[in-house]
C-alpha cells in the first residue's frame, strides 16, 4: 500500500517548469478560446445580426417549451391538481347563483395582487433598463392614495372605480387621517410588489447554486465578477469591491439575519447576495425566506413610509408656499398633458427595449448550446 502511494505521487514530484509551463499555456488559450466564444455571442443581436438572432431565437424558444414541456409531464400530478381546480373554479364562474358576489371578489383581488407581484418581477430585472417599476408604478400610485386621503378627509374611495381612478366618497364620516390609515390603505399592493421583487431575485441564485453543483462554467458576468472577487478577495482596494466582499461575507457568516439585513435596505448589490446564497449552497428556505421578510414586510414598509411622509399635507403645503405659483399653475390638468404622454412613450420604450433583450438573450443561449457542441465534439475526436 505504501509503496503504491509512493507510487502514484511520484508522477507528480516529477513536474519540472517545462510542465508547468505547458499547463499555464493550455489554460491561457482556453481562456482566450472562451472570450472569443463570448464575443462571438454578444455580437448576436438583432441590429448587427436580424435574421440569424431571430433564427436562433425561434430555436431556443422551442427548446425552451420542449424542457418545459417534459418538466411539467414529470410533474404531471400537481398538473392535474392545478387543472381540476382551474376547472372548478370556471364552473363556479360560470353558473349563476349567490356566490358569484364571492367568485367577482376573489377574481379582483387574484387579478390586483398578481398585477403588482408581475411588476415587482420586473422591478428586479429593471425592464433590461435598471429602472425601478416603484418610480414608473407604486411609488405614484401610493401619492396619489395620500394626496387623496388628506383632501377627502377618508380613505374609503368609492369601488368601482378605485383603484383605476381616485374619487371621493359622497358621504364622508371626518375621520382623522394618519400615517397608518393611509398605510393599511396601501399595504396589500405594496406587500405584493415586495413579493415581487423577493421572486425576482432567485434566478442569480438558482443559477449559482446549478454552477457549483454540476461545476460548469455559466455564461453570467455577475457570476463572472464573483469569482474573481473570491480569487482576489485579499488584494482588494477600491470601496467598490470592499463593499461586495462585506455583503459576502455577510451573507455567508450570518446565514438567514445577513441575508435578512441585505434584503431591507435599499441595497443595489443583492443580487451578489444571490449568487453567494447559491455559490455556497445556502438553503432555498433560508435564502427565500429572509428575502421574501426582508423586501415584502420591512423593506416595503420603510419605502411606503416615506412616500406618505413625503406627501402627507403639511409637507405639501410647504412645497406650495416654496414654490407658490408654479405648483398652482400645474395643477392644471391641460398643462400636465405633455407629461403624461412622455411618461407613457418612455414605459413604451422601455418595454419594448425589454422584448429585445429578451429575443438577443435566447439568441445568445442557442449560440452557447452550438459553441458547447462543438467542443465537445472536438474532444471526442
Amino acid at each position: 500500500m505504501a509503496a503504491n502511494g509512493a507510487e502514484c505521487e511520484q508522477p507528480q514530484k516529477r513536474l519540472g517548469p517545462k510542465d508547468k509551463q505547458n499547463g499555464s499555456s493550455t489554460d491561457s488559450s482556453l481562456r482566450e478560446r472562451k472570450q472569443l466564444d463570448k464575443e462571438e455571442r454578444l455580437s448576436l443581436v438583432l441590429w448587427k445580426r436580424p435574421f440569424t438572432t431571430l433564427q436562433y431565437f425561434c430555436i431556443e424558444t422551442l427548446i425552451t417549451l420542449k424542457e418545459w414541456t417534459w418538466k411539467l409531464w414529470q410533474r404531471r400530478g400537481v398538473v392535474f391538481l392545478t387543472v381540476v381546480l382551474f376547472s372548478l373554479f370556471s364552473v363556479a364562474y360560470s353558473i349563476e347563483g349567490a356566490h358569484q358576489e364571492y367568485v367577482q371578489y376573489l377574481e379582483k383581488k387574484f387579478l390586483w395582487c398578481a398585477y403588482w407581484v408581475g411588476l415587482g418581477i420586473l422591478s428586479s430585472v429593471g425592464l433590461g433598463t435598471g429602472l425601478h417599476t416603484f418610480l414608473l408604478y407604486l411609488g405614484p400610485h401610493i401619492a396619489s392614495v395620500t394626496l387623496a386621503a388628506y383632501e377627502c378627509g377618508s380613505v374609503n374611495f368609492p369601488e368601482p372605480p378605485y383603484p383605476a381612478q381616485i374619487v371621493c366618497p359622497e358621504e364622508v364620516l371626518q375621520e382623522s387621517i394618519s400615517l397608518w390609515i393611509i398605510m393599511s390603505k396601501v399595504r396589500l399592493e405594496a406587500c405584493m410588489w415586495g413579493a415581487g421583487t423577493a421572486i425576482g431575485e432567485l434566478p442569480p441564485y438558482f443559477m449559482a447554486r446549478a454552477a457549483r453543483l454540476s461545476g460548469a462554467d455559466p455564461d453570467d458576468e455577475d457570476y463572472e465578477e464573483f469569482e474573481e472577487m473570491l480569487e482576489q478577495a485579499q488584494s482588494a482596494q477600491d470601496f467598490a469591491t470592499r463593499a461586495k466582499l462585506a455583503v459576502q461575507n455577510m451573507v455567508q457568516k450570518v446565514g438567514f439575519f445577513g441575508i435578512l439585513a441585505c434584503a431591507s435596505i435599499p441595497n443595489p448589490l443583492f443580487d451578489l447576495a444571490g449568487i453567494t446564497c447559491g455559490h455556497f449552497l445556502i438553503p432555498f428556505w433560508t435564502f427565500f425566506g429572509a428575502t421574501l421578510i426582508g423586501k415584502a414586510i420591512i423593506k416595503m414598509h420603510i419605502q411606503k413610509l416615506f412616500v406618505i411622509i413625503t406627501f402627507s399635507k403639511h409637507i405639501v403645503e410647504q412645497m406650495v408656499s416654496v414654490i407658490g405659483h408654479l405648483l398652482v399653475s400645474m395643477r392644471n390638468l391641460h398643462h400636465l398633458c405633455w407629461l403624461s404622454w412622455v411618461f407613457e412613450k418612455v414605459v413604451l420604450v422601455m418595454v419594448c427595449y425589454f422584448i429585445l433583450s429578451i429575443i438577443n438573450s435566447m439568441a445568445q443561449s442557442y449560440a452557447k448550446r452550438l459553441q458547447q457542441k462543438k467542443c465537445s465534439e472536438e474532444k471526442t475526436k
